[in-house]
């Protein structure tokens, strides 16, 4: 539900249609009411906007060169809202994300909101809540795991927004003028985080609101996350010590910097996912990227106007609740017929495929647009619960049921594709 809030959800996408594509799938199951997408992406990036049939259902901007800072504003700038969210495009949102994320903005002091990010096994947290310093450096916040909390920054610690799973009062975005882009990548809303501290403003932090963030490939890093070019983290770095550390600190800051990269190359390499030639050459592309970031121009920014475009409401699935398939990992391929059925029909599913072993469990949203919790019955989910558990089929449907229902509301179950019950299933065997 919206409570009368309209919202803009903006992506920014270069060079990735593919993932661009299930990003904007997965937002066409939101079950808020009263939103708006906006994407600002390369030619590739809008025809797979199209390819989708979305094309007159989304602000489309053309935003041809690099850089993130500069897409988000081009975003921001036709993004009508009152609060404008961001989702990186490599990213998925639970259903209840947006719901989740702008509830705080009912209250008139939250200038920001920012929510958790499960990572690539799509279980597993990659970030939380954090805090960050006039050097960059993060520390965790501690917050209540199961409802929203507000915090104030101060000038010499900003609460940090993840990019890939942020919202922002517009007003309050605009009137500091939105994302610097001197920042092309890497401390891009960092930096709006400290300029929202320095103005005192409250930002929500907001655990329910949850995206999947899978950290796709780039020409900054591999898939397996492995650097290609450590430029514009020094650059980045540079600017935002310049702007924000006191002069005698920022020497510390840079060696931070050199050091904590070293170290990601290093595991890189015994990795095997980089060889020992590229240490030296990253390490130079960092210190370039610290000269660039040295020489930039930093200029105050000025407000930004008013959206040049209407609102353009989306279809979302307001009231929409999830369907549960659930079966043996030997069943898969007619169950995941069945999910693209129910999906293409309008329907949510989330798919359960369990196998009699311990393996981890993992979650995907896999296209059409299901989402697919793969593992073993004995095996572990929240990866601090022990590694082997014995458990029936109907328990552990209903214990991963349960996991999840904070996120996604579901409506039925359905077990090897038998009806159990309406709301919780209530008749299953072993």
């Amino acid at each position: 539900m919206s409570d009368g809030l309209r919202v803009s959800v903006v992506v920014a996408s270069h060079q990735r249609p593919e993932a661009l594509s299930r990003c904007l799938t997965s937002l066409t199951q939101l079950d808020f009411a009263e939103f708006e997408v906006v994407v600002a992406a390369d030619a590739r990036g809008l025809a797979a906007v199209r390819a989708l049939g979305l094309g007159r259902a989304v602000k489309q901007v053309v935003v041809e060169a690099p850089g993130v800072s500069a897409a988000r504003n081009a975003g921001l700038s036709v993004a009508a809202g009152d609060v404008v969210a961001f989702i990186d495009d490599d990213a998925v949102a639970e259903p209840t994300w947006l719901t989740h994320l702008t509830g705080p903005f009912r209250d008139a002091q939250v200038a920001a909101a920012s929510g958790f990010v499960r990572g690539r096994n799509g279980i597993s947290f990659q970030w939380k809540a954090r805090t960050v310093d006039r050097l960059g450096r993060h520390m965790p916040l501690e917050v209540p795991q199961g409802a929203p909390s507000l915090h104030r920054g101060t000038p010499e610690r900003a609460i940090k927004t993840e990019g890939t799973n942020m919202a922002f009062r517009r007003a309050a975005l605009a009137r500091i003028g939105g994302f610097d882009p001197a920042y092309r990548f890497f401390l891009d809303e960092t930096d709006v985080n400290m300029r929202l501290a320095l103005d005192g403003a409250v930002t929500a932090i907001v655990p329910l609101a949850q995206v999947h963030h899978s950290f796709a490939p780039s020409p900054r890093r591999t898939a397996t996350r492995a650097p290609l070019s450590l430029f514009e983290n020094g650059a980045s770095t540079a600017v935002y010590l310049r702007k924000f550390a006191p002069e005698p600190d920022r020497a510390a800051g840079f060696a931070r910097l050199r050091a904590d990269e070293r170290r990601r190359v290093v595991r890189q390499i015994v990795r095997g996912n980089l060889s020992p030639r590229d240490l030296r050459r990253l390490m130079d592309d960092l210190e370039a990227g610290l000269a660039d970031g040295l020489s930039r121009p930093i200029r105050a920014r000025a407000p930004l106007p008013p959206a040049t475009e209407p609102f353009r409401p989306f279809p979302g699935m307001p009231g929409r609740g999830h369907l549960l398939l659930a079966g043996r990992a030997w069943q898969a391929r007619r169950l995941r017929r069945n999910a693209e059925t129910l999906v293409y029909g309008g329907q949510p599913v989330t798919l359960f495929l369990f196998s009699p072993t311990s393996f981890f469990h993992r979650m995907r949203f896999r296209q059409p647009g299901y989402w697919e919790q793969t593992g073993g019955l004995f095996g572990r989910s929240d990866r601090g619960q022990p590694l082997f558990r014995i458990a029936g089929f109907h328990t552990r449907v209903q214990r991963e049921k349960a996991r999840l229902s904070h996120v996604r509301s579901f409506e039925a179950t359905i077990r090897n594709n038998s009806p159990l019950a309406r709301g919780d299933a209530t008749n299953s065997g072993n």
